[in-house]
């Protein structure tokens, strides 16, 4: 009898495991490694697009391997960079999974801060393939209200008046690109004009359900210092013996980058978001990451290597795979850097801004 109970015991300790698994809930063996692993922190989060950007810090010397913990799709390893505690984790592309991936960092673990790195396209003409670049502000580049044909700047957007929506960041007009047009002639764009707009933000900090909004996100100030002493540091500027950058890479700091889960590959547009928000490189994660950090006020900085101009026109190959892994390389350099200098002068972020 008391056999049978205990059988009947294990049988439901292994049916409920069994849909815990599947429902995607923490099995409590998951549940025991994240209170082991966070009594070890504080962390600092590295929050990293793709394999190819994350594998030249995990063959790095200066990064230890710990132990690693899977959850939900995610593998979060453990280590440290120097004196640094760190935990690594790969996104995938796109700014859905990037924003799941860095909610799950905050919420599970102990974390003190993230830094974002990775390569990105180029939007600034003053800069090269194969420099890294640190923005004070990040933004959302695609939350648009599509405007109908016919309505212009004049024109109140569909749900403007309740605070839905505005027309205070700006627009694109779809007719100043086209071409093939005879001078003189009239044209217009059946695409009309599409309005940029902010995120809505819900911090911990703040009511729930009571939204706020923000397009330039800035990054912690006190990274952003920090970031400063990196200027001078030296990059890598050649892929092999015989494929070289024309120009020598460098770290600068900038004011603006932008993201969407848009693959920008278009001088026009390249120009446009230049001209109109003064951005240097684009991706498809960063501003994700930075508003999960802004809700959750956690202190955050991204760096980007540039790979590629945009849609083209440069005196190098322009095509993103041929300079992939030295612009991978030369992020993964500054990042180490930066942890360094962060682990010799930390100290608390000072605050939060947003507009």
């Amino acid at each position: 009898m008391v056999a049978f109970r205990v059988l009947c015991v294990l049988l439901s300790a292994l049916m409920l495991l069994n849909a815990q698994q599947g429902n995607g809930a923490l099995t409590a063996r998951t549940q025991k490694m994240i209170a082991k692993v966070n009594e070890d922190g504080p962390y600092l989060g590295l929050v990293i697009p793709n394999l190819y950007e994350m594998n030249p810090l995990l063959e790095s010397s200066n990064y230890t391997a710990t132990n690693t913990i899977d959850i939900a799709g995610r593998r979060f390893r453990f280590g440290t960079i120097g004196e640094k505690k760190v935990i690594l984790v790969m996104t995938g592309l796109s700014m859905i999974n990037a924003g799941i991936t860095t909610q799950l960092l905050l919420s599970l673990f102990n974390v003190e801060g993230v830094v974002h790195y990775g390569i990105a396209g180029n939007a600034n003409p003053s800069l090269n393939i194969g420099d890294v670049t640190i923005p004070e502000y990040w933004a959302h580049g695609a939350l648009w209200s599509w405007q109908r044909y016919g309505l212009g700047p004049d024109d109140e957007l569909p749900l403007e008046s309740a605070g839905d929506y505005t027309r205070n960041i700006g627009y694109l007009k779809f007719a100043n690109y086209t071409v093939n047009v005879t001078e003189g002639s009239p044209y217009d764009n059946l695409l009309n004009n599409v309005w940029y707009q902010p995120e809505e933000v819900f911090p911990v900090d703040g009511t729930p359900e009571e939204r706020q909004h923000a397009f330039w996100v800035a990054v912690d100030p006190y990274y952003y210092e920090i970031s400063k002493q990196l200027e001078d540091l030296v990059l890598e500027g050649c892929i092999n013996s015989t494929t070289c950058l024309t120009t020598t890479p460098k770290v600068t700091r900038v004011q603006r980058g932008t993201s969407a889960s848009i693959y920008l590959d278009n001088a026009a547009y390249r120009s446009f978001i230049y001209n109109k928000f003064n951005v240097s490189p684009v991706d498809m994660e960063s501003a994700s990451v930075a508003l999960i950090c802004l809700q959750q006020r956690k202190p955050f900085i991204a760096i980007r290597a540039l790979s590629d101009l945009a849609g083209g026109g440069s005196a190098d190959s322009n095509e993103a795979d041929t300079f992939t892994s030295l612009a991978a390389t030369n992020s993964v350099t500054v990042v180490l850097k930066f942890i360094e200098l962060l682990a010799v002068n930390s100290k608390s972020s000072t605050g939060y801004a947003y507009y």
